[in-house]
């Protein structure tokens, strides 16, 4: 039976741990597990074997680590070729072989993307495409991307997946104890980006017990219309007799996955810790039991690389300012390159209470693909909004999808066939939400009828390219009321047909109601509460205007929209006075903020704060900016990090434009000949055997800019080399990190040699397969959950 079809019907047993088996049976620390493939085949079958023998239905290859980055070409092609065999041997050798799987296992790279990292998003795509083009050619009957942590990485991975292959696809992230991935995503936004990227299952693993990951498989459940995955650890490691064991055994493990199950989870396995024996155990509780039917969603969202956006009751405003039309000053900055000048309308529309923010960087003398492309990027490193990508080059849109950090808003697309053509193709491949123009042809229709008759054949036109009528909002067109006194009466009617009959969202760019008129602020904030009372779901809208966001706030209060009217008094003691709302939509707003230095490191702005710094400089003391102004502003982020309320992209944004304080101060005092800013030495290192770097990068960030010298040695890195590192920098301080079971032994052993010639050097520890307990029993002095932790240990030692 083909996958696709079998996990319609019945649920789909994966297997279990493969590490953990490896280390039982004399993995030593440091060495790859994928060449096991080649020098031990005879264990890695066995492993399969057993698996296959617990009731597996899919058998994962032993290909979690195998790419590019860490095997040359030729030694890859043989790893990946060794471990299909393996896996096909031991499937030829069970006795019930119908229906058997051998799935290509892609772990992440360990890298951090740009513009957060220093490792290109189209790098990243190769790096995982030359794994799945082996894969293919080697016989994988699907392929599982497991344990990405980070969304960007995760798209990366599924585009090289999807260009490369037609192999069934099933998506698990890492989530941590708060129900996000490290870089921030909801399980709701990793829902609403794979779904447009057309994956065939989505789902968690890894990280956290069964128990601990209970509110991500129903939010998974509450939003995903294709199947939903688990393969959780089995609980949390720690150490007994010098082995590494974990708190949850197969009997409970196997109950809990048995509640998954009845609550909606079709394809169960296991992970870190979990053994052939708790996969038999949960195939036995399986027996009998049906699955519950899929059901489709029918959810309309954009998401970002944090959350997910539903369009539902609540009116969405959609912030027009990021766009050269009718505005000198952001036609400049285009001209100019002036990057900080976009990112800065991007921050100051958030902090007027937009949803989502419309990006149009279209000019005739600039070349719009590498802006918009730009413009998208860093816009995404500086806020966690949705973006609509707002382009009429579908060239320019194609590589903005492609770079988008989540489900984009597209915009936009017509009735013109040729139009449809264009922009249907681009978004059924990267997904997206597409705003529909009600207009083909034959121009834009004058009654309400005309363009709903488009928006039904828009409609029937995207379902051939398997685009549902959740994923398009239709924009009906606000005209200009002076040149035709009829023109918002169509428009409005159009707008209550295509949400009441239709079933479909709606837009409308607001404004454009009152061209040619006196005082449109007064029209425009007028038609504004005429479209909601008819059924807008979305405004593309100016939010500096006063007239318009009293209209919003009003509107939620009166329609019961806002609890206690407790958002519309909030912004009412906000309003200014009447003298000062005359020139209200030429404000823009300004949160409390110490100093302009501050607020560009606290937003991330990386140019300005090295022109804000440099500008200080002349005035104050090197050191009284760094301790009075880089620190303080580094710390609010810190606390807003720690607190939930700040993701890793804006932590290391910020971090960023410090560190760019920092290089003025740096080269300041150089010129001046006065004394060093920098703290104490700390050496870092992944540990030997472990690729994965992404958590210690961001240490190392993070201290720098707290004023530490960090030595970084990099990743797979022996024992000894971390050793004659402390003692040739005397450095009190070293950090550790290991992503993988596996490696962990390596990190012991680490922490042994340092023990042994430097005792005097505390050693701080991190990584996904680490608690404090665990670091405890190794010998760490310290772990740190996360890279504020390391800062605050580090911090505590002066």
């Amino acid at each position: 039976m083909d996958i696709k079809q079998y996990i319609k019907e019945k649920f789909l047993l994966l297997d279990g741990g493969m590490g953990t088996l490896l280390q039982s049976a004399g993995l030593t620390p440091g060495e790859y597990p994928e060449k096991w493939n080649i020098t031990r085949p005879e264990i890695i079958k066995k492993i399969h074997g057993d698996y296959l023998a617990a009731g597996s239905r899919v058998i994962s290859a032993n290909t979690f680590g195998a790419n590019c980055l860490k095997f040359d070409c030729d030694e890859l092609e043989q790893i990946i070729k060794a471990a299909m065999k393996n896996a096909r041997a031991a499937i030829a050798e069970c006795g019930d072989k119908e229906d058997r799987f051998v799935a290509l296992d892609i772990g992440p790279t360990g890298k951090l993307l740009r513009p957060l990292g220093d490792f290109d998003f189209e790098n990243a795509v190769e790096v995982f495409a030359k794994t799945v083009r082996l894969g293919a050619k080697y016989g994988a009957d699907l392929i599982i991307l497991e344990t990405f942590s980070d969304s960007y990485e995760t798209k990366a991975a599924v585009l090289a997946v999807k260009e490369n292959c037609d192999l069934p696809l099933i998506v698990t992230n890492a989530y941590g104890s708060d129900g996000k991935l490290m870089t921030g995503a909801t399980p709701a936004a990793m829902v609403a980006m794979l779904e447009g990227l057309r994956v065939d299952a989505i789902g968690a693993n890894c990280s956290l017990g069964p128990k601990q990951l209970r509110g991500v498989v129903e939010e998974l459940l509450l939003n995903a219309s294709v199947p939903v995955v688990l393969q959780p650890n089995a609980g949390l490691p720690r150490v007994e007799s010098g082995k590494t064991v974990y708190d949850v055994d197969s009997e409970e493990f196997s109950s809990d996955m048995l509640d998954f199950a009845k609550m909606g989870v079709r394809v169960l396995g296991g992970c870190c810790g979990t053994t052939p024996e708790y996969i038999e155990k949960t195939a036995r509780k399986l027996v009998g039991l049906v699955p519950l039917p899929l059901s489709e969603k029918n959810i309309t969202c954009v998401s970002s690389y944090t959350h997910a956006l539903r369009f539902d009751k609540q009116p969405i405003l959609i912030g027009e300012r990021i766009n050269p039309t009718g505005k000198k000053r952001f036609k400049q900055a285009l001209m100019e390159n002036d990057i900080d000048y976009i990112l800065g309308e991007g921050i100051n529309q958030q902090e007027k209470g937009v949803h989502i923010l419309d990006v149009n960087v279209g000019l005739p003398d600039i070349d719009e693909p590498s802006m918009l492309c730009r413009a998208v990027t860093e816009l995404q490193a500086v806020t966690d909004l949705p973006l609509q990508i707002d382009t009429s080059n579908t060239c320019a849109m194609e590589r903005a999808l492609r770079l988008y950090n989540g489900k984009a808003m597209i915009n936009s697309v017509s009735g013109k066939a040729e139009s449809m053509d264009a922009v249907f193709p681009l978004a059924a491949k990267y997904g997206g939400l597409i705003v529909a123009l009600t207009l083909d042809e034959n121009g834009i229709p004058e009654t309400a009828e005309g363009r709903v008759e488009i928006a039904r054949k828009i409609l029937a036109r995207a379902s051939e390219y398997g685009i549902r009528a959740k994923d398009i909002i239709f924009d009906t067109l606000a005209m200009t009321v002076s040149a035709d006194n009829k023109a918002a009466i169509a428009t409005l009617g159009a707008l209550r047909t295509i949400k009441n009959e239709l079933g479909c969202h709606t837009s409308l760019g607001v404004s454009n109601v009152s061209f040619g008129l006196p005082h449109r602020e007064v029209i425009n904030s007028t038609f504004f509460a005429l479209a909601l009372e008819n059924g807008l779901s979305a405004a593309i809208m100016n939010p500096y205007s006063a007239d318009m966001m009293k209209t919003y706030y009003a509107f939620r209060a009166l329609g019961g929209m806002d609890d206690n009217c407790a958002d519309f008094i909030e912004f009412a003691a906000a309003l200014p006075d009447e003298k000062a709302q005359a020139t209200a939509a030429q404000t823009v707003p300004e949160e409390n903020y110490a100093s302009e230095l501050q607020k560009a490191i606290i937003k991330g702005l990386r140019d300005r704060s090295s022109e804000l710094c440099r500008a200080l400089l002349e005035k104050t003391a090197p050191l009284d900016v760094v301790q009075n102004e880089v620190i303080p502003a580094l710390d609010v982020v810190g606390q807003g990090f720690e607190a939930k309320k700040v993701y890793l992209p804006q932590l290391l944004m910020s971090a960023d434009a410090a560190k760019a304080a920092f290089e003025e101060v740096k080269s300041f005092m150089l010129r001046d000949g006065s004394e060093k800013v920098s703290k104490f030495p700390v050496v870092i290192a992944t540990v030997k055997g472990d690729i994965h770097d992404i958590g210690k990068n961001i240490v190392k960030l993070l201290l720098e800019n707290y004023g530490f010298e960090v030595i970084d040695l990099g990743r797979d890195v022996p024992p000894e080399n971390v050793v004659a590192a402390v003692l040739e920098s005397k450095a009190p301080l070293a950090g550790l990190s290991a992503l993988m079971t596996t490696t962990v032994p390596a990190m012991e052993e680490t922490i042994k040699q340092l023990r042994a010639s430097a005792p005097d050097c505390k050693i701080i520890v991190g990584g996904a397969v680490l608690t404090r307990e665990y670091a405890d029993k190794i010998g760490a002095d310290y772990y740190a959950k996360d890279a504020m932790e390391a800062v605050r240990y580090a911090d505590s030692l002066k």
